[in-house]
């Protein structure tokens, strides 16, 4: 039976309207999709493991909980013990005394609630002191859940969501507990509250002071770690909430000693090497100045076994094939490291200064 021209145009007309409605709706699914605050997103497979080998299998989380489950970091995982910091025995002894072992034994400390861990610790002091390297020691050392939060996981574009993400962050830190949660560069997070303020920040910081004080149970071994640079922009309700703060400053002779000690085990230096009179000249350095420092100077024999190849790559590969042995560190790397002085003087006047200049 033959079919009018008129029926096929018909039957296009039908299968090219189904076919642009089917494109419609997986469109406009794939938008709401992709627009909807409340779907839920996996955990990291690592941060799920990470669950696990803390012993909390097959935990039951909604969507806020899963994203913020995704920064948290096994004890294992992190390469900083105590053992690797130099000069800051005091403070390692209070943490291990207040914080530690009231998260690991918290039946020693149940016969009253004046002897449990507080619900916050800051550590504050000048850049490059130890204050993160402290508190990666920290949650090594505890073996607690160590939630690494920053301001962009509890930050969303829809309103309301930032809220819920907080509570997801306290409600998982919950779960998970003993738990530690961690937050670096505090003051860029939970600075004082000014009329300036945006609402959503507002808010934000009303909901993490209220489950952080108000509804956490005296049982509850949460604690919020803190670091900053600037502990007089931190909101005064939140340092209320920090009872437990330590001042990391600059280190002193003894404790420059520890970190050179600690930075230049394993580097072969020269038998007469004087490592005091490095730390005495190193005043005013802090830790990671130490050991920007020593890594500096450690370059020196390894940038002369460069030069003396000079530019012939050949030759470098068969000093690398064949083997070499760099020699000791000697005290002069120091003042030789990028070909300036490494270390600056104690005193130097402007005349020394205007001398130095004009002889180089």
């Amino acid at each position: 039976m033959a079919v009018s021209a008129g029926t096929k145009r018909a039957l296009f007309d039908v299968v090219l309207f189904v076919a642009s409605q089917a494109a419609l709706f997986y469109t406009v699914k794939w938008v709401m999709h992709s627009m909807n605050p409340t779907d839920k997103k996996e955990v990291k497979a690592k941060s799920l493991k990470a669950l696990e080998k803390l012993g909390h299998h097959g935990l039951a989380m909604d969507e806020y909980e899963s994203q913020i489950a995704s920064e948290i970091i096994h004890p294992d995982d992190i390469d900083v013990t105590f053992s690797d910091i130099g000069g800051l025995d005091p403070i390692i002894s209070s943490l291990q005394e207040s914080v530690i072992y009231p998260l690991r034994f918290p039946e020693l400390f149940a016969s009253s609630s004046l002897l449990g861990a507080p619900k916050g610790v800051l550590l504050f002091g000048p850049p490059g002191c130890g204050k993160t390297m402290l508190a990666k020691a920290l949650a090594k050392e505890s073996g607690a859940t160590f939630i690494n939060i920053a301001a962009s996981v509890l930050t969303n574009k829809w309103y309301g969501e930032s809220n819920k993400l907080v509570a997801g962050l306290f409600s998982l830190a919950r779960k998970a507990q003993p738990s530690i949660v961690f937050i670096d560069e505090i003051d860029s997070f939970l600075r004082e509250r000014t009329k300036g303020d945006h609402e959503v920040t507002g808010m934000m910081k009303a909901e993490f002071m209220t489950l952080w004080d108000g509804l956490l149970s005296s049982t509850d071994r949460i604690l919020v770690l803190g670091a900053t640079n600037r502990p007089n922009d931190i909101d005064s309700a939140i340092l209320r909430r920090m009872p437990k703060r330590f001042s990391i400053g600059l280190p002193s002779l003894d404790q420059r000693l520890k970190i050179l000690s600690l930075v230049l085990k394993g580097t072969q230096l020269d038998p007469d090497f004087p490592l005091v009179a490095l730390a005495e000249h190193a005043d005013g350095y802090s830790g990671s100045d130490l050991k920007e420092l020593c890594r500096n100077a450690a370059m020196v024999p390894m940038r002369e076994v460069m030069r003396s190849a000079g530019s012939d790559q050949t030759e470098l590969a068969r000093i690398h094939k064949e083997g070499f042995q760099l020699r000791p560190l000697v005290f002069s790397d120091f003042f030789q490291a990028d070909g300036t002085s490494a270390l600056p003087p104690k005193e130097m006047t402007l005349e020394a200064v205007l001398d130095k200049l004009v002889s180089t």
